[in-house]
């Protein structure tokens, strides 16, 4: 038997879970889980199930288009383990959390590479038995660069691509290539603090508590659908370095729960927005 998560959402409508429900049973599927929301604001209706069986998936989806309304979106989709590559510059706690988690089975996840545009966490990478290749941005113009960050990338077909604070900005045709398969992670001073040394910037204005926000990467620099964020508290006696200290925390326990909401397939985008069933 196999093991799938249909994902489906559509305008809200009377009996729309009975009726997916109902042709899951018809297929002689048993619904191992099944999450549901209705955001009222805009009439819309999202639905997760995770389906155990033998399938027929162009009957199943069929059958599904016959009964649910006009622009329906359906997606049928394996569970379990995804591929992953990881982009990099030269810090290393968000890599280091993944790898660990990884190592550890708390992330089901395979890393195919690591792709760095320094050679700083080779090291590291290869530690785990994981490739590292450096894609290296110098002498380069951003086209150029890309081109080669694309074929390192495409050689390993993964599912999604995680900027684990790679310090580049991405062009709208690269970003175009991966569309809703790359996830980014950022501190959330922005816009407060943005430029170099945000940490310091925070430091001198004062701030009571710092985050850090995972998010879908879109044309829009650090504005994409948000997965996933949290925060923590700090006070006057933080030195600029312990806010760091504590944002980097942030940052990696964000990105790793965004990064296992994404694989489990528990995240819908919808416009802007995200519909996340945790």
């Amino acid at each position: 038997m196999e093991r799938k998560v249909l994902l489906t959402h559509c305008s809200d409508a009377k009996g729309l879970i009975s009726k997916i429900t109902n042709i899951c049973y018809k297929h002689q599927l048993n619904i191992m889980r099944n999450d549901e929301f209705v955001d009222y604001d805009n009439g819309h209706f999202f639905m997760r199930t995770e389906l155990e069986g033998y399938f027929n998936e162009h009957t199943l989806l069929a059958d599904l288009d016959s009964a649910l309304p006009t622009g329906s979106q359906r997606r049928l989709v394996p569970a379990g383990r995804k591929r992953i590559v990881i982009l990099v510059t030269k810090e290393a706690h968000c890599l280091g959390d993944i790898l660990m988690k990884r190592y550890a089975g708390a992330l089901d996840l395979d890393i195919a590479a690591v792709i760095g545009n320094y050679d700083v966490l080779s090291s590291l990478t290869e530690k785990f038995d994981i490739p590292f290749h450096t894609v290296s941005h110098e002498g380069l113009n951003r086209v150029e660069h890309e081109q080669q960050l694309a074929e390192a990338i495409d050689r390993y077909q993964p599912d999604y691509v995680i900027l684990a604070k790679y310090m580049r900005i991405l062009s709208p045709e690269f970003v175009a290539r991966y569309r809703q398969r790359l996830i980014n992670i950022h501190h959330s001073f922005l816009p407060a603090f943005v430029g170099a040394s945000p940490y310091r910037q925070a430091y001198e204005r004062g701030v009571k508590m710092i985050g850090a926000t995972a998010h879908y990467v879109t044309d829009d620099l650090d504005e994409g659908p948000i997965i996933e964020q949290d925060v923590t508290h700090v006070n006057h006696t933080f030195s600029a370095q312990d806010m760091a200290k504590a944002g980097r925390d942030v940052e990696k326990s964000v990105l790793s729960r965004a990064l296992a909401l994404v694989l489990e397939e528990k995240v819908f985008v919808y416009g802007n927005r995200t519909v996340v069933f945790k």
